[in-house]
Formats: C-alpha cells, structure tokens, sequence
C-alpha cells in the first residue's frame, strides 16, 4: 500500500495566494469593489433620482406592454408587475440603480404555459418561482455569479443590446387587413425623423446642460411637438390602453395538488433560473458601472419576494431588465428612490395619467432605446477580439450570437461551458515533473518525481505519462510539495499509480503532502 508523509516538516501550501490586483465587476468579482461611499441626501440628489425613475418609468411601458402580448396576457398585467417587481426590488433588494420589471426573457419562457393551461396557471408559477428565487437568496447563491468569466459578461452585453435594438424594429411595422407590413411613404419617414431627431436631443443636450436627463427631455419635447403639429404618428395607446384599476389581492384559481404542481414546476424551475441569471448579469454590470459593490444575495432574496407579490395580485413575473437600468444610470438614477419611483409612476399611469401617457410617440421611446442599445453594446471588445486568447474570443462571439437566436441562459451556460473546458485543457497540459535519482533523491536505489501543477479529471492521463514503473528502481517517491489534488479523480490517479508500481515489484511512496491535499484523502478513505 502507498505510504504517505505526514510529517510537521512537510510545506505547506495555501489555495488563491495570488488575487488580481485589477479584479473588477465585469470579472464577477463585486465583493471586491469599494462600498458606496456615505453622504448627505443633498435636494439635487432628489431630484436627480426621481427625474430618472420618471425618465426610466417612460420606457418601462412599453416594453412591459409589449411582453406581455408576447406571453398573450392582458397588458394590464405586465404593468401590475413590473409596478411591484421595480417597486419592491428598489426599496428592499441589494443593488441601488438597478431597474427591474416584466421582462421580455421570462415571457418567451412562459408562452407555452399561458395557451395550454391559462392564466391562473400563471400566476401560480410566477409565486412558485418567487419562492425559488427567496430560496436561491436565503442559500446565499448569488455569489455564484463570480464563476461568470469576462468574455461571457462581454457576450452577454452585446448580445441583449442587439436584442434591444432589433426589438425596435417591430414598431416601424403595421398591421393591415393583409398582415403586418413595414410602413412605407411618408408614414415611414415621418418615423425615421421623429426617431433621429429624439436620438440627437439625447446625444447633444448633454452638452448643454444635464439639470435634466436628455431622455426625458426628448420624450417630452417630441410628444408636444407631434401633438402640437399634429403629425399622424403612431403612439404608445396605439399599442395599448393601459388604463385600469388597483390591483386585487387573490390566490391563483388552481387546484392545489400534486397534479398542478406537476404542470407548474418545470416552468417555475426555467423562470426562477433565467431570472436569477439575468438579474445577476445586470447586478455585475451596474457595480461596475457605479464603481460600488452591491449584495446580490440580498438582491435574489428582493426579487423573489417581489414575483411572489406579483403573482398574487395578478401580474406577470419579472427580473432585471438592462436597457431601463442603463437608461436610469444614464440619467443619473443612483438610489432607492429612482427605482421606486419608476414603479410608483407605472401605477399612477395606470389609475389616473394613461390619457397623457398614452399620446407618447412610440418613434421617441424607439428613439431613447435605440440610444441605450449603442451605449450598451461593448464596442470595445471588437478592437479586442484579435488581441486575446482564441478561445476568449469565440466565448464573446458564441454568447452573443447565441444570446441574438436562442435566449440569455442557453448563451450564458454556452459560454461558460466553453471557458471551463478551455480552462481545463490549459491546466491539464500544464502538469510536470522535476526527476531526482539515486543520493540526489535521498535513497540509494531511488528515484524521487517533484510534480508541478493540478491534478484533476482532465490531468490524470498526463500524470500517469509522467512515470515509467518498467524501468524505474525499486524505491519511488511522489513529491506533492508542489501539486494540488483538486477531485476525486485525483484521488483515484493516486492509487492507479501505486497499483502500476506494485505489479511491477516497487514502492512507492507520497511525501510533502499539504493539510489540504491530506485531508481530502482522509475524507476518501485513503490511509495518510
């Protein structure tokens, strides 16, 4: 049997010795940002927020409306939710400036649902993978974020950002007694120039004066001017009617057996994870871009509470969504009360504002987003793209286009199932050995292998090349002083290699083990 060397004298060695001194938000390493700094609430603080969450609360309608016809629901209920989820998720969640709602991501995932068991099925979904979320928080989960590598945070930016842009498109299109068409003539560049004319009051105001967010500024101004002028232009009451009532508390109408939950759980389980994912992303983003550490625990926690009060009061579920945070931010929204008021805005449009609302051009929010796609995007990581590792490089193009076709969690987990097969590879070929033979290696008939690296499932067949049991003598010492056992298969590579040695006739014997290396043998039934 293999001996070990557990003696007081063996080297001891320490897992992550090294940090990066330039780790940041984008790494997933949020914890390591400063906290935000403490300070006076100033009157121009006030203002600046609730200037933005009324800006952001513009183009929360929209969207909002527009998912929810994506997920055949009644529009009223993409606005019920996205008033609770940003409501709450801004007062009690773990990311000041972060704007969350119903969300476009989750309503692909719950379309199926709707037409073959209706909208009560909903609602007990949308509770159900509330209290998955609470649940993902209360484990303290959320720091499961940091496994995200930066080129999939790259993917992942570019990739909801062309999301976002090409979303716009759909409104440059009509319906007729034919089908749905592109508008043309004049229709079509009555649309154009709105658009352009909103795009350069949000790009040029700026240089002006920023007392007032450029993107509210240009939603106004274009809505007066069109009324003013009377441009037949198409507005956000063309989409809907959004006017209604308070929302009323009541349990999904669904029997609540086994049976139900059979039906529910699958689509709760897909939801919680895609929006846990997507708030996630959208958390790092805004860390990095506030330069403030967030906590994302506390984040899931809020975002699960609020989908559970959602669901009850008959609203859609919802996560984070980037382009309204990037517009927040841009605007100047720093705290709790940008968010809460977007939310509170989104219920005041609905009880007593959605005549006014309503007469919004739809070309001066398509105008706003098409701005937040463009700023969104990563154009950096395009200069990049030939400078770093190949295998970076296809994460960040795979995650994007993934992202564009298929939806954020099958391009998330692409990406990093490609980073850690990379990572993987790159460690496997990294393991040596340094040989010490005859008195060199402290026995007469010896021979002493000092092993660099990490042994792990996919380095176990290099290890073993590593050693010749044939024509090695008689006495063999592993040094480990240098070598990381990461699994099982490491422990299983170990005694592979005293089973060569001993149907060989020779010995072999493990030195320099550290207390970490020795207590995962311990743990596995290996005698130390």
């Amino acid at each position: 049997m293999t001996s070990y060397d557990t003696s007081d004298n063996a080297p001891k060695t320490r897992d992550n010795t090294h940090a990066s001194a330039h780790a940041s938000a984008h790494d997933g390493t949020s914890a390591l940002l400063p906290e935000p700094p403490r300070r006076s609430f100033s009157f121009a603080d006030l203002r600046g927020n609730v200037l933005a969450g009324l800006t952001t609360s513009f183009a929360l309608v929209p969207e909002c409306i527009a998912f929810a016809l994506v997920a055949r629901l009644n529009p009223l209920m993409g606005l019920y939710g996205a008033f609770f989820i940003c409501t709450l998720t801004a007062l009690f969640g773990g990311r000041p400036g972060m704007i969350s709602g119903a969300a476009g991501s989750m309503a692909v995932v719950i379309v199926a649902l709707v037409v073959q068991h209706g909208v009560q099925y909903l609602l007990a979904t949308v509770v159900l993978g509330g209290l998955l979320m609470v649940l993902f928080g209360a484990l303290r989960l959320g720091k499961l974020i940091r496994m995200v590598p930066h080129p999939v945070m790259l993917g992942f930016v570019n990739g909801l950002a062309i999301i976002i842009a090409m979303a716009q498109l759909e409104h440059f299109k009509e319906n007729t007694p034919q089908g749905v068409h592109w508008l043309h003539g004049g229709a079509l560049w009555l649309m154009i120039g709105l658009v352009a004319a909103t795009m350069l009051v949000v790009y040029l105001l700026p240089r002006l004066t920023r007392a007032v967010p450029s993107a509210l500024v240009a939603i106004i101004g274009i809505g007066v001017a069109t009324q003013i002028l009377h441009l037949p232009t198409r507005t956000l009451g063309d989409m809907a009617h959004i006017a209604g009532a308070l929302p009323r508390l009541h349990l999904p109408g669904v029997p609540f057996t086994l049976e139900t939950l059979y039906i529910v759980l699958p689509y709760a389980v897909l939801m919680s994870l895609v929006g846990l994912l997507e708030t996630l992303l959208t958390f790092n983003l805004t860390d990095e871009i506030t330069a403030t550490r967030g906590r994302p625990n506390r984040e899931c926690v809020a975002l699960g509470a609020a989908n559970i009060v959602s669901g009850l009061f008959g609203g859609m579920g919802g996560c984070a969504m980037i382009g309204q945070t990037m517009i927040n931010l841009g605007s100047g929204g720093r705290s709790r009360l940008s968010g809460a008021t977007s939310g509170v805005m989104i219920l005041l449009f609905i009880l007593f504002l959605s005549p006014l609302i309503e007469r919004i051009p739809l070309a001066a929010l398509v105008g706003v987003m098409f701005v937040v796609a463009q700023q969104t995007f990563a154009w950096g990581s395009l200069r990049v793209l030939g400078r770093i590792p190949r295998s970076d490089a296809l994460v960040v193009v795979a995650v994007t286009v993934i992202t564009v076709f298929t939806d954020l969690a099958i391009a998330v987990l692409c990406g990093i199932v490609i980073a850690a097969l990379n990572f993987a590879w790159q460690h496997a070929r990294d393991i040596r050995a340094d040989i010490e033979t005859g008195t060199e290696a402290g026995v007469p008939d010896g021979k002493t292998y000092v092993v660099h690296g990490t042994l792990f499932f996919a380095s176990t067949a290099h290890f073993q090349a590593l050693f010749d049991p044939a024509r090695d003598p008689g006495n063999i010492t592993v040094d480990c002083r240098h070598l990381h056992l990461a699994d099982h298969s490491a422990i299983a590579a170990l005694e592979a290699l005293d089973a060569r040695y001993r149907r060989a006739g020779k010995q072999v014997r493990v030195a320099h083990l550290s207390a970490r290396n020795r207590q995962l043998l311990i743990r596995a039934g290996v005698a130390v």
